[in-house]
C-alpha cells in the first residue's frame, strides 16, 4: 500500500478565492509541479482539515472538485490518489481559459509599477518550474 503524501499548501485568510478554491489550486498546482505524482495517496478528508486546520466539509468539497475535473481518483476502501492526467477539455475550451487567465494577470499587474519584460520574466519563470517538473516525471530513469 502507498504512503500518503503530506500536501504543502497553505490556506490565506485574506484571499478572496473561497478556502475549497484555495485548496483546489494549491493542489493543482502540486500535481502540476510534480510534487504529488501519480499514484500518490492524499490524506483523507479530516487528515487534510486537522493539517489546515479547517472544516472536513470544506476538504470534501475541494477533493469532489478536483475528482470531477480528473486530477484525483478515489480507489474503494483505500483513499483518494493523484489520477493519470488527461485532457478533458477541447482545443477551443483550452484556448478561451488561457486567454481568460491572461486577462485576469493583465488586469491585476496593469497597475503595478513593472515593465512587461519584468512580468513575463516571472511568468516565464513560473511556466519554466511547470516544464522542469514535466521533464522530469517523463524523463530517462537508471
Amino acid at each position: 500500500m502507498s504512503d500518503i503524501k503530506a500536501v504543502n499548501i497553505h490556506i490565506a485568510p485574506g484571499d478572496t478565492r473561497p478556502i475549497f478554491k484555495q485548496i483546489v489550486d494549491g493542489i493543482r498546482m502540486e500535481i502540476a509541479c510534480g510534487n504529488l505524482p501519480v499514484g500518490c495517496k492524499l490524506p483523507s478528508v479530516r487528515g487534510l482539515a486537522m493539517q489546515l486546520t479547517i472544516n472536513a466539509n470544506t476538504v470534501a468539497k475541494a477533493y469532489n472538485e478536483l475528482t470531477s475535473q480528473g486530477l484525483l481518483e478515489a480507489r474503494q476502501g483505500l483513499g483518494l490518489f493523484v489520477s493519470q492526467p488527461r485532457q478533458q477539455l477541447n482545443l477551443a475550451e483550452q484556448q478561451k481559459r488561457l486567454d481568460n487567465a491572461v486577462q485576469t494577470l493583465v488586469n491585476q499587474v496593469a497597475y503595478l509599477d513593472f515593465e512587461p519584460q519584468q512580468i513575463l520574466d516571472k511568468v516565464s519563470s513560473a511556466l519554466g518550474k511547470l516544464a522542469t517538473s514535466s521533464k522530469n516525471e517523463t524523463g530517462n530513469h537508471e
